[in-house]
């Protein structure tokens, strides 16, 4: 986790028009979250059911914010590493930023693969493996809807907060799986920012 990122946050509670879910994503999360936990061990299963997960709207309602994420990259020899960074949960998707000198950085442009979990307590846990998308690439095209994700980053840190364009580099996590342990949806929501 970047210490400058947390000294500037500003709350980023809310969304900016366009990195809200649209129904289109709500429909993809659901199926990837059913597709899941259908294709989990028996042991997830009895530990993750109908009645200890969320919804995908329910769940978009509960990752509001900065959430901080435990993040694993492997290294070229093929050992894990995980290390802590600020997740935005923005239309089904987890973004994240690092500095772009940080060990992830290169170990995400070499190796892709990530596995993520967000968690509070034993109130909710959110567990994702997947393949990350650079959004700012030092060289190259940014993402199409960089423009926007980086006026929400903007809002949440403060414009003023980096380099934008040199000191940082964003992704966003592209999940293959996807489970959600919830076993209280009301106590969540009493407890989550607004």
């Amino acid at each position: 986790m970047n210490s400058k990122l947390i000294s500037t946050r500003r709350g980023g509670g809310g969304y900016r028009g366009g990195v809200r879910e649209t129904p289109e994503d709500l429909v993809e999360l659901q199926a990837l979250l059913h597709a899941s936990l259908s294709r989990s061990t028996s042991h997830l299963r009895s530990i993750i059911n109908a009645e200890r997960t969320l919804t995908a709207a329910q769940l978009t309602q509960v990752l509001t914010g900065m959430c901080t994420l435990a993040l694993s990259t492997v290294t070229a020899k093929g050992e894990p590493r995980i290390s802590g960074v600020d997740g935005h949960f923005l239309r089904g998707k987890w973004h994240f930023g690092t500095a772009r000198t940080a060990a992830k950085a290169r170990h995400l442009a070499a190796r892709p693969a990530v596995s993520a979990a967000h968690l509070r307590g034993e109130d909710l846990g959110v567990f994702t493996h997947g393949q990350v998308e650079i959004l700012n690439p030092a060289q190259g095209e940014p993402a199409a809807d960089w423009p926007e994700l980086l006026a929400y980053f903007k809002d949440c840190y403060g414009a003023d907060a980096f380099d934008w364009d040199r000191e940082v580099v964003y992704y966003r996590l592209h999940p293959q799986w996807m489970t959600v342990y919830a076993p209280d949806f009301e106590k969540l929501t009493a407890t989550s920012p607004a």
